[in-house]
């Protein structure tokens, strides 16, 4: 099991495809090529930052935890609000309410299983557009050989050039971005101390968003292939403390126990399972 205490985190800034600055702090990855490939950080955004309307052809599920972040009709994320937003379905246009805003964000392959071009793919293929292009405000844009100009969105731009093929979006499984109100869910027992709000699982491939919570001196085990993230309280994991904001991830087969020092609330979001694919890709 990994754990990541907040206070070992740097603030660090990088380029992207939308408006403003985009200031981050680097969590985990998953693994590059596979369907599941993600990539976890909390996004620390100022009051210049905007994206127009736009899909993925991947998963993302936002946690809010500082400041308000508005996606036009699709709603406003406050802190404590949690949002899946689903593969080929649109979303935003979005800009920060606050003049900074901290978010959890994992993006990750959704149930199509075109998995997610990493971070590292993403930078590099950026960097190359550069010189074919400029990128303002979450649009590419083209000069075309006999005059005139072509705009695309930015990240489509990215992945096409990285992937040299037209991307194809996999067709909307929900016709809108799913926001949640956690603190609106009531707590249900799961054992001696512990209690937990599902927030649902999603898609055929059942990725699972709960918050777990546990009582001082409660333990709770851990389901495997999952992220943690404490949303408050402290307690300890195989000697290792954990408190506010710590991140951990637990792998197939992983289903470690932890305890509360006092009562903790930890968010779960259970990775897309695609055991049968990676037989099928096996057995060929």
């Amino acid at each position: 099991m990994k754990l990541i205490p907040f206070e070992s985190l740097t603030l660090q800034e990088r380029g992207h495809a939308r408006g403003g600055i985009f200031r981050f702090y680097d969590l985990l990855h998953g693994h590059e090529g596979a369907p599941d490939n993600f990539y976890l950080s909390i996004g620390v955004l100022a009051g210049d930052f905007v994206s127009p309307r736009h899909r993925h052809n991947f998963d993302q599920v936002r946690f809010q935890l500082e400041g308000a972040y508005d996606f036009a009709s699709d709603g406003v994320m406050r802190p404590g609000s949690i949002a899946y937003f689903p593969e080929g379905t649109r979303y935003g246009p979005q800009k920060t309410l606050d003049e900074k805003t901290l978010t959890l964000v994992l993006q990750v392959g959704g149930a199509s299983g075109n998995g997610y071009m990493s971070e590292k793919e993403f930078q590099k293929g950026l960097a190359e557009l550069k010189s074919e292009g400029t990128f303002k405000d979450g649009v590419f844009t083209r000069e075309k050989a006999g005059g005139g100009k072509v705009n695309q969105d930015a990240y489509e731009a990215v992945w096409e050039h990285v992937n040299r093929r037209e991307l194809v979006y996999p067709k909307e499984r929900y016709t809108h971005p799913v926001f949640m109100e956690p603190e609106s869910f009531q707590w249900v027992p799961s054992g001696p101390g512990t209690a937990s709000k599902l927030m649902g699982l999603f898609n055929e491939r059942a990725t699972r968003i709960a918050f777990h919570r546990i009582d001082a001196g409660a333990r709770l085990r851990l389901e495997e292939r999952s992220l943690w993230f404490v949303w408050s309280g402290s307690g300890d994991a195989n000697g290792k403390a954990w408190r506010r904001w710590t991140t951990l991830q637990t792998e197939a087969a992983e289903r470690p126990e932890i305890k509360a020092v006092e009562r903790a609330e930890i968010l779960q979001i259970g990775l897309p399972r695609f055991e049968d694919a990676a037989a099928a890709r096996a057995a060929a």
